[in-house]
């Protein structure tokens, strides 16, 4: 379903409906170091190509973006002890999680646009002007509403850093809408005052 969503065409940009930053943790850097990508999914085939995303995003912003699958074992990644473990012993710098908190469909129905004109005064001038009017009629579309929630924690402290929750509408698909979320939180977390410009 998610993907079937995800393929609708006309994407906006996502809007940061609300975020938060952590006292003191103005001006984080992580350039050159490793941060690891994990998008929470049960569908493995989804999180192994948005975690492919998310890692190639991270690494145009100057870390070094690793997706989550490639670090833990998927039996493990359920298992907070273990996860800990296994991104300590990558040398996680970071970890940026997205999870999926919302997707809506909503079908606007079909639309009649009558020509207008001065006939509509009265039923004897608009009669004959009935006759020879034509209409259009507008097919229905679907809107589909991604919510998503972007947090960047910090390994070594265990500690949240930021955390947004997005909304996008009608994403191309799953590789479009994390470049657009990765871009969009970025900038957000400049205004922030979270990362370094």
């Amino acid at each position: 379903m998610v993907l079937l969503a995800l393929s609708v065409a006309g994407a906006a940009k996502p809007t940061f409906t609300h975020t938060w930053k952590a006292p003191g943790a103005a001006g984080v850097g992580y350039a050159g170091k490793k941060v690891v990508g994990l998008v929470v999914s049960d569908d493995m085939s989804l999180r192994t190509s948005a975690e492919e995303a998310l890692a190639r995003e991270l690494t145009t912003k100057g870390v070094q973006g690793v997706a989550a699958y490639r670090v833990i074992p998927r039996e493990e990644i359920r298992d907070a002890n273990a996860a800990k473990g296994w991104f300590e012993r990558a040398g996680a710098a970071a970890v940026v999680l997205m999870r999926l908190v919302d997707l809506t469909k909503e079908t606007m129905p079909s639309v009649m646009v009558w020509q207008s004109g001065t006939y509509y005064g009265s039923l004897w001038s608009y009669y004959p002007y009935a006759w020879g009017a034509s209409f259009d009629i507008t097919p229905a579309r679907t809107d589909v509403k991604v919510v998503v929630e972007t947090l960047v924690f910090d390994v070594a402290g265990s500690k949240l850093l930021w955390a947004g929750t997005s909304e996008t509408t009608n994403p191309e698909n799953a590789q479009t809408l994390v470049k657009s979320l990765v871009n969009g939180a970025a900038d957000q977390m400049k205004k922030d005052g979270l990362m370094r410009k």
